[in-house]
């Protein structure tokens, strides 16, 4: 028990360590906030017009909650980053060498980064109650929905934290947005896979991301690609089996990996 609260008090000082990094660099908090607000109104103003949703409905409707989730996942390069900025800086080395608990560090970027999640999407919510998107299934099933989306974002960044500790060079960077980027737009944010090659719209049926934005947009009342495979019917259950599994595989490898960074 004592090691347990040790490991608890480090993971704090550390996750009030990353805040106060925002606090004094409140432009970088902003601009993260603005890109998703710009992606959900330029899909949904500039392109929405000619989307049409499979079963009817609004297509902004069936946008918002797609957007929500695909910001979860883009959160994983802020992770990257400030974890490979740590190591490179030698910041990961000096509190290495401190007494603290060897989880800390990675706990405390996970929940200051989940944090930051939580900011980022009320302020996404917010915007698309502005551009006129509801829930429609009751405050108990909106809060599931927002609940899933956190839990993804949760997954995403312990991959964030395990690259971040892995991945070297100077285009690490732009390596990691090659491989997220297409895995994010392929899925269902922005179209059914229905509408797509049969091959391609498996892959994005089975994309974990995929899982999360059919349960968000069942939770939320909002209109679905609909399916009858056995993905299509389960969302809600992969939304929470997908990033459960992710979180197993990659929590304790990035634990493992800052332990072995001088190896």
């Amino acid at each position: 028990m004592n090691r347990l609260r040790w490991a608890l008090a480090d993971g704090a000082t550390l996750t009030r360590r990353d805040l106060d990094h925002w606090a004094r660099q409140p432009a970088q908090v902003v601009i993260g906030l603005l890109f998703p607000v710009m992606i959900m109104l330029m899909f949904g103003y500039l392109l929405g017009g000619g989307m049409t949703v499979p079963g009817g409905g609004s297509y902004r409707e069936f946008l918002i909650p797609g957007t929500l989730a695909l910001t979860m996942v883009f959160g994983l390069e802020g992770t990257f980053q400030a974890i490979k900025n740590d190591v490179a800086k030698g910041v990961t080395d000096r509190f290495r060498s401190m007494p603290m608990a060897s989880s800390a560090v990675v706990v405390g970027r996970s929940v200051a980064d989940l944090l930051n999640a939580v900011v980022s999407l009320a302020a996404l919510v917010l915007c698309g109650l502005a551009v006129g998107w509801r829930w429609h299934s009751g405050l108990a099933a909106a809060l599931a929905a927002v609940g899933l989306l956190l839990l993804l974002r949760f997954a995403m960044l312990w991959i964030g934290i395990w690259l971040g500790l892995v991945v070297r060079g100077e285009g690490a960077l732009v390596a990691v947005q090659i491989v997220v980027w297409p895995l994010g737009f392929l899925s269902s944010t922005f179209a059914a896979p229905s509408t797509m090659p049969g091959w391609l719209g498996a892959i994005a049926s089975w994309n974990p991301l995929s899982s999360t934005v059919g349960a968000a947009r069942e939770l939320f009342g909002n209109p679905g690609w609909g399916g009858s495979s056995w993905v299509e019917q389960h969302a809600i259950l992969l939304a929470v089996l997908w990033p459960a599994a992710l979180i197993a595989i990659f929590a304790p490898l990035s634990v493992h990996r800052y332990r072995g960074l001088d190896r």
